[in-house]
């Protein structure tokens, strides 16, 4: 059995407290996984001034994946806790792709009225480090009544063709069906060049078939007709405002992973819940642990581990599916702990002797 060495970093508020549980249950189905955590978060900007070291990227360059739990503290802007963390560590790792996996678990209930897990299934590819997520711009004649601010979109035809790209292979390997975020009807140049690169590519693979959808239409679509869909592909900001979507209508942020994914592996690739970090409740022992877990699954099988990542996934739909212990956001009354033990031991149990 291969051993590794992965970062965590747990963060603010509950992703300190899920990040333990999917270390529990990694622990069981892979022994021997060598993990060291960095206290880089909110809390402690506040102490220092800075969310992580300046060579933070130089520390964790070594290490085989990185499991980030959830950023944000009361009294730091939302701003300073993704540039000062997160986005740079998407950069500095070539981590391009944000894969997020959207679907209705067994024992859970949709936000949509007589849906199935066959209807609600998606796989969402967000572009990670360009698109409308740019520093390129700034606030001039600031307090006065001409003040103004100018935020410019980045969309290099490298950016765009590598994300549409892996957007066709990994529809390839499902439905076979690609639908495109855009909004060509009112961003003039930005969204004609995402299109016309992705016509280009759709070229290539004439058994994917494909749909461009606007924004706003495609979040209609997901609420009407999710069965419609299988893979979506969009820019930073749309594919950032989808997947929260679809992950909404599913049953919650509590159950939905992602992973920043550098496809080419010559740097870390670094697995997050998509939910926040909900101070409100952190430390109570009551925050739902699955996404987290989830994003573990998504870790051990980008290194390669499927048939753990396979235990720890199955555990999951497991648990949740037999009425096993769930916690108060899906009406149970179990711990963090209560509900990270039950699948640790489910995913154990499911490994080959």
């Amino acid at each position: 059995m291969s051993s590794y060495r992965i970062a965590t970093i747990p963060g603010d508020g509950i992703g300190v407290d899920v990040t333990v549980e999917a270390v529990k249950v990694l622990d069981r189905v892979l022994p021997g996984i060598e993990w060291t955590e960095f206290d880089w978060s909110c809390e402690n900007y506040l102490r220092t001034g800075s969310m992580m070291p300046a060579d933070g990227p130089e520390r964790l360059a070594g290490f085989d994946a990185i499991l980030l739990g959830a950023v944000g503290f009361p009294g730091v802007p939302d701003h300073i806790s993704l540039w000062g963390l997160l986005i740079p560590l998407r950069r500095a790792f070539g981590q391009f792709v944000n894969l997020r996996p959207v679907r209705l678990l067994p024992g859970t209930t949709s936000a949509l009225r007589d849906r199935g897990a066959d209807d609600l299934d998606l796989l969402i590819v967000r572009e990670n480090s360009e698109g409308e997520y740019s520093e390129i711009g700034g606030r001039h004649n600031p307090g006065r009544p001409d003040e103004f601010v100018l935020q410019e979109s980045v969309f290099t035809r490298v950016g765009c063709e590598r994300i549409i790209r892996y957007a066709f292979e990994r529809a390839s390997e499902r439905k076979g069906l690609l639908c495109s975020a855009t909004k060509s009807n009112g961003l003039i140049h930005s969204m004609p060049y995402w299109d016309e690169i992705f016509d280009g590519i759709a070229a290539e693979y004439p058994a994917v078939q494909t749909r461009q959808m606007h924004v706003d239409a495609l979040a209609a679509e997901i609420v009407l007709h999710p069965d419609r869909l299988d893979v979506i592909v969009g820019s930073n900001l749309f594919g950032d405002i989808l997947s929260d979507l679809a992950a909404a209508v599913t049953g919650g942020l509590g159950l939905a992973p992602s992973g920043n994914i550098n496809p080419a592996r010559d740097a870390p690739s670094m697995f997050e819940a998509v939910h926040g970090s909900a101070p409100d409740i952190a430390g109570q022992g009551i925050a739902n642990p699955v996404a987290q877990i989830l994003a573990g699954a998504m870790l051990l099988d980008h290194l390669g581990e499927h048939v753990a990542a396979a235990a720890v996934d199955r555990a999951v739909t497991e648990v949740l599916g037999s009425g096993g212990p769930r916690t108060p956001d899906l009406g149970g009354t179990a711990t963090t702990a209560e509900a990270g033990t039950e699948i640790a031991d489910r995913a154990s149990a499911l490994m080959p002797a």
